[in-house]
C-alpha cells in the first residue's frame, strides 16, 4: 500500500480523538489495545501508518470497530453486573425498619 498522506494523517488522527472522546476513553486506552507502550499521538500515528500499510483503510477501520467493539461489550459487561447487585433504596430502608420495631416492641 502507498503511504498516507499529511492530510488523510491529520483527519485521521482527529477522528480518533472524537472517537475516543465521544466513548470516554483516552489516547493510553487505544494505545494498551493497539499494543503500543506509548499514548503519545506520534506513537498511535506511528501504528497506524503500520496498519495502513497492511492493508489501507479497510484495516484500520477494522482494528478501530474490534476495539469499539470490546470495549462495548465491556461496558455492558460491567452494567450487567452493577444491575444485578441493586443498592437498597429508601422502600428497601423504610421497610427494614419498620422490621425492626416490630421485632423490638415483642
Amino acid at each position: 500500500m502507498s503511504k498516507l498522506s499529511i492530510q488523510e494523517e491529520k483527519e485521521l488522527v482527529a477522528f480518533i480523538k472524537d472517537w475516543l472522546k465521544s466513548h470516554g476513553f483516552t489516547q493510553k486506552d487505544l494505545a494498551n489495545e493497539l499494543n503500543i507502550k506509548s499514548s503519545r499521538t506520534s506513537e498511535i500515528i506511528l501504528k497506524i501508518k503500520e496498519l495502513y500499510k497492511k492493508g489501507g483503510m479497510f484495516i484500520i477501520a477494522k482494528n478501530l470497530i474490534k476495539i469499539e467493539q470490546k470495549w462495548l461489550n465491556n461496558i455492558n459487561k460491567d452494567y450487567r453486573e452493577t444491575k444485578q447487585t441493586p443498592p437498597y433504596n429508601q422502600l428497601d430502608i423504610d421497610s427494614l425498619v419498620n422490621q425492626m420495631n416490630q421485632d423490638t416492641s415483642k
